[in-house]
């Protein structure tokens, strides 16, 4: 069964904010506000501040039920047409028991996050619905103002569109981190701007394959994994997967064993295609090595050689960064070098 599409942004809907994780915007409001101003200036969308949005960052820890209300609320509410996430964190797995699927499922929203926000988007997923892995308010739409012009017209594109398809193109600039958010004078600064010399790592493949996009931060689709929120494996068949690492930078060694437990159950027998996001914090040297050895743990150990694995992509803790919708299908060529959406994210 296709997963259920939300209907495509326009120009005076209103999105809610929530803060399902972390409750970043009680402790850096300036960023927060930032990202909010970006929002409407830029896209032209409207605010609803929902009660997790601002709340005390301790309160926010304390009470994953008050978070998941604000999502059940958010999706059952017709005045709402889009919900975007502050920031990330660490534990939006705790909230999962509380989320009401009847109502979710009925009133399918784009529902826009990465990082932690990956717990969600994969349970979502695995009943049935399309969210959206890309920027937060706080990380992504904040320094948007100060980021190459690709990545407003990309998020603009995969939300707010009619036309389609979307195929993805490296962005032409990135940055590897903003300037201190502490600085109560931050107005979505940002660290250097590299030029995108490098572009994607084809790391293996030939070919054209089709497949349904599924992932997110490799470290907390972790925390998933052998729990009731992990999808159903039948849904991950014939998959384009997804990773990205976090600011935590896991070392090169637990990135082996995280996909080794991928490879143990099964999954890169069906697997279409792998993809990596440009990783954040790792060095050259570090990359080198990283891509190493995702070919040595998907060719090497489990035999998959004809499989299309790609890294360096633009998507993850890196910014600019793409939208990747889960339970679209996407195709992967790697005759063209392209990597497109093989139908549309939103319903028009």
């Amino acid at each position: 069964m296709p997963h259920l599409k939300s209907r495509r942004l326009k120009p005076g809907d209103t999105i809610a904010i929530v803060s399902p994780s972390w409750g970043g915007p009680s402790v850096f409001p300036h960023i927060f506000d930032r990202g909010l101003r970006n929002i409407q200036e830029i896209f032209g969308l409207q605010i609803r501040e929902f009660p997790s949005a601002r709340l005390d960052a301790r309160k926010v820890y304390l009470n994953p039920q008050l978070r998941a209300e604000d999502l059940n609320q958010a999706f059952g509410d017709p005045d709402i047409d889009g919900i975007f996430t502050s920031i990330g964190g660490d534990d939006s797995v705790r909230i999962l028991p509380y989320l009401n699927l009847d109502i979710i499922q009925k009133n399918p929203k784009i529902l826009l996050g990465f990082s932690d926000t990956a717990a969600i988007n994969t349970f979502l997923f695995g009943h049935g619905l399309v969210t959206y892995n890309g920027p937060s308010v706080m990380a992504g739409f904040a320094q948007m103002h100060n980021l190459p012009r690709e990545y407003r017209d990309h998020v603009a594109h995969m939300l707010m569109s009619e036309t389609y398809p979307n195929t993805y193109v490296p962005y032409p600039r990135w940055i590897d981190r903003y300037e201190e958010w502490s600085n109560l004078g931050n107005d979505g600064a940002i660290g250097d701007l590299y030029d995108n010399i490098e572009g994607w790592h084809w790391l293996q493949g030939t070919g054209q394959v089709t497949g349904t996009i599924f992932g997110g931060c490799i470290e907390v689709l972790e925390f998933l994994k052998g729990t009731s929120f992990w999808p159903n494996l039948d849904l991950l068949g014939r998959s384009i997967f997804f990773f990205e690492t976090s600011e935590d930078k896991p070392s090169i060694s637990n990135v082996k064993y995280m996909l080794r437990n991928y490879g143990s159950m099964g999954l890169f027998e069906t697997a279409q295609a792998v993809l990596f996001g440009r990783a954040r914090s790792y060095s050259p040297e570090d990359k080198v090595l990283l891509d190493k050895m995702i070919v040595e743990v998907i060719s090497g150990e489990f035999g998959r050689y004809d499989m299309p694995v790609i890294s360096n992509m633009d998507f993850g803790h890196t910014d600019p960064q793409w939208i990747l919708p889960l339970g679209v299908k996407a195709t992967v060529d790697c005759n063209t070098r392209e990597f497109r959406l093989a139908e549309r994210p939103t319903e028009n």
